[in-house]
């Protein structure tokens, strides 16, 4: 039993190494080669993998402030390391109006050399809504850590008025802040208090991507600048924590989702510095 335990050992550790290896749940970044409207066309898939059935996200983007995100099913055979992947709705765009979006399918397989993870195949796919090609062609997308669009949430609402209030974060220091939706400013050189600072937008099948940002007037007397945001949409609140400077301001994205829960609901978010 002696020699045997070092060899089960090993055979242990191997299909471990493999069960892992095969585990495609995650983050996934690479480069469509096509033609349009993006001069760098750059795809990420988030996958949420269960047996056999995976799901998820899709962002086919120029950068986080031009972008297509799509909704996607498909499915991973362990035993081949294949992966099929559709995507499906739209469920957010901010393109030129000029660009159209192509809603792609992909076959890829999985492979690992050292720690680099990747999934290697081709795509093709059709103009939404017809039944007009795409260019299609081979693809790599390799595993990364984190979303290119972490920084920036998106709060899911269904059609209505929708209102922000803001106020300080914990203690009271003096902090002013500017707010603007979509570039146009609705509130300037306000200051947050615990009494809330209230704005409103409207969501509707003709305005269904909205953009809030938060912009620092000073740091208060305790750096950076931190407020509260309360979204209401009907009876749904979302709670989210923002932060920032002079140079940085933080941003979050309404977009209209007719599949919204109608039942009460609090979403806490922490929102980061982004770049102005």
């Amino acid at each position: 039993m002696v020699k045997i335990l070092p060899v089960l050992t090993l055979l242990l550790t191997a299909l471990t190494v493999q069960s892992v290896a095969q585990d495609i749940s995650g983050y996934w970044k690479g480069t469509l080669s096509m033609r349009g409207c993006f001069p760098e066309n750059n795809i990420e898939l988030q996958i949420n993998g269960k047996g056999e059935i995976v799901a998820g996200d899709s962002y086919h983007y120029q950068d986080i402030d031009n972008y297509v995100k799509k909704n996607f099913k498909g499915k991973f055979d362990r035993e081949t390391k294949k992966l099929s992947v559709q995507e499906g709705i739209v469920t957010t765009y901010h393109i030129p109006q000029r660009c159209v979006i192509c809603v792609k399918n992909f076959e890829l397989v999985y492979s690992r050399e050292g720690k680099v993870e990747t999934l290697k195949g081709y795509w093709n796919g059709n103009v939404l809504g017809t039944l007009q090609s795409c260019d299609g062609g081979s693809i790599v997308l390799t595993r990364i850590k984190e979303s290119a669009f972490k920084e920036i949430p998106e709060i899911k609402v269904d059609t209505g008025t929708i209102r922000l209030d803001f106020y300080d974060n914990a203690q009271v220091d003096g902090d002013s802040i500017t707010v603007l939706v979509n570039k146009q400013v609705v509130l300037t050189h306000q200051r947050l208090s615990a009494k809330p600072l209230t704005t409103y937008v409207r969501i509707d099948l003709n305005n269904t991507f909205h953009e809030i940002e938060m912009v620092a007037e000073n740091l208060g007397s305790i750096p950076p600048n931190t407020a509260i945001l309360i979204i209401t949409a009907g009876k749904n609140r979302h709670l989210l924590s923002l932060s920032s400077s002079e140079t940085k301001s933080a941003r979050v994205r309404i977009v209209f989702d007719q599949e919204v829960s109608k039942s009460e609901q609090t979403v806490a978010s922490v929102i980061k510095e982004e770049d102005n």
